[in-house]
């Protein structure tokens, strides 16, 4: 009974994959056939090594832009030079992932703050839906940037297609409509089945999907390597960043069921994902939300579900031809509803009352990923480097609370003492001294510490050693354990 579950659950997720799967070809800038490719040989190599039960693995609106992103500046979209560096991309995202997961490194996926992941996805949704607004207006896009052909879209009110925006609302309200009403009903398919119909019978004249020459894929290593270390840095970067969907949906229904998930697995299975997807001519991939809940709510409860999915997206290849009629109209909407939940401005907000330094890096991650794009993954290190730096400020500064009592002056401090804030430490403690000129005690309560290195512990020693010349007694009370063996070793 589960294996039919899982089979019936690969199914519907292959009918929702397959016009997504063109969809986010379509904004990688390849022609749909690719997405096809991608659509099938992801999930089968994914779900050899996958420790989620759950995860679906395929085409996605993060990987698409971030692919584009890569490839843009190196070259002509939709070019065949376009077509084999996604390849080339596509294998290496899944080498760097396999060496991460295989070495251990499932922990890296933890490096990247939440306000950096989070101000760099809102500003990725941003861009996914600025690209696709030419396509659901029916206006030509000029080889402009995404943030100005969206611009110049809106403003060119007299371009606008009415047939285009007509087909455009109804997928959305469509998309959008049934998800609201039941996950497990294929909103995607049903904008995807409607749209045919409606082409072929009114005669539509908006751009379609035309001829889509997709065959059974066969692998090739006929690459631009020459043109590798192009792709190292961005490669390195968004095997990280896309990871975290992949790593938030697998903890998600892990959650759910009670089980456990291996992050370093999930680096291997993804990593074998995108390898296959290079190997075969297609393009990065990653994890879906949408499809991965369909696929839970159709009670798959394990890795047969996304081999079932590439098998029947495989099987459908003979088929194809019934999608030349599909306009494209239906296609942006299917990206801009995938990339709204990437827009998370509510939580953007939220920070700004909880934590005005995280809020600071997060929207400063966000404004660099559209200044900087196409460079996205320039955005992602700058952001970073705003992060660590917004740490280092804090750590150099730890708080120092004090009061005269008796004989005694009473100093509490908590945060980091290492080498960055030892000197805050000595000053914090000298200007305490005046409380009382004839106090004969001074107690330091490290209670609120969470780290000691050498360099804060000797600081610490050498204001008790000039303390004591001084006919003064310090005493350090609420030591913690993981500092007591360094505090013992250098007095």
């Amino acid at each position: 009974m589960n294996s039919l579950k899982d089979i019936l659950s690969g199914v519907s997720v292959a009918l929702v994959l397959i016009p997504g799967s063109m969809a986010y070809a379509d904004l990688a800038g390849l022609p749909p056939e690719y997405g096809w490719i991608s659509a099938i040989v992801a999930p089968i190599a994914a779900s050899f090594f996958t420790s989620s039960p759950i995860l679906q693995t395929g085409p996605t609106a993060l990987a698409a832009l971030l692919t584009f992103s890569t490839i843009a500046p190196l070259a002509e979209e939709g070019s065949q030079e376009f077509i084999l560096f996604a390849a080339l991309l596509a294998l290496s995202i899944g080498i760097v992932r396999i060496i991460i997961g295989f070495f251990g490194g499932g922990w890296i996926s933890y490096l990247l703050s939440r306000p950096v992941l989070d101000g760099f996805t809102s500003a990725a949704g941003v861009l996914i839906v600025s690209s696709q607004l030419p396509v659901v207006l029916g206006v030509q896009r000029e080889g402009e940037s995404v943030l100005r052909g969206a611009i110049t879209s809106l403003g060119s009110l007299g371009t606008w297609d009415v047939s285009t925006i007509m087909v455009s609302s109804m997928t959305v309200l469509i998309v959008l409509g049934f998800r609201r009403v039941h996950v497990l009903i294929p909103g995607i398919l049903m904008a995807t089945v409607l749209g045919i119909m409606y082409s072929r019978v009114s005669g539509y004249t908006g751009a379609t999907i035309g001829e889509i020459d997709v065959g059974i894929p066969l692998p090739s290593l006929a690459l631009p390597w020459t043109q590798m270390h192009l792709l190292i840095l961005p490669s390195i970067v968004i095997a990280v960043v896309s990871f975290a969907e992949v790593a938030a949906i697998s903890s998600k229904y892990a959650k759910m069921e009670r089980i456990s998930w291996n992050p370093d697995r999930e680096f291997i299975s993804q990593g074998a994902a995108n390898l296959a997807a290079g190997l075969f001519g297609g393009f990065p991939v990653g994890g879906s939300f949408v499809r991965s809940s369909l696929n839970y709510s159709s009670g798959a409860r394990s890795r047969l579900s996304g081999f079932v999915a590439g098998l029947v997206v495989l099987l459908c290849v003979p088929f194809a031809g019934v999608l030349t009629e599909l306009p494209r109209a239906v296609l942006g909407p299917i990206v801009i509803t995938a990339a709204l939940p990437l827009i998370q401005f509510r939580f953007l907000t939220y920070l700004w009352a909880v934590a005005p330094l995280q809020a600071g890096v997060s929207w400063t991650t966000f404004v660099l990923t559209l200044v900087l794009s196409p460079h996205v993954e320039q955005a992602v290190l700058l952001g970073t480097l705003a992060a660590v730096s917004v740490h280092i400020w804090r750590e150099l500064s730890p708080s120092c609370e004090s009061w005269a009592e008796g004989d005694s002056i009473h100093v509490r401090l908590s945060g980091v003492l290492w080498f960055g804030s030892a000197a805050f430490i000595q000053e914090a403690i000298n200007e305490t001294l005046p409380l009382n000129p004839r106090a004969r005690r001074f107690i330091i309560d490290l209670t609120g510490v969470g780290r000691v290195d050498f360099t804060g512990a000797l600081a610490l020693k050498e204001f008790r050693d000039e303390a004591a010349e001084s006919g003064i007694q310090v005493e350090l009370v609420g030591i913690p354990d993981h500092a007591g063996k360094i505090l013992g070793r250098v007095s």
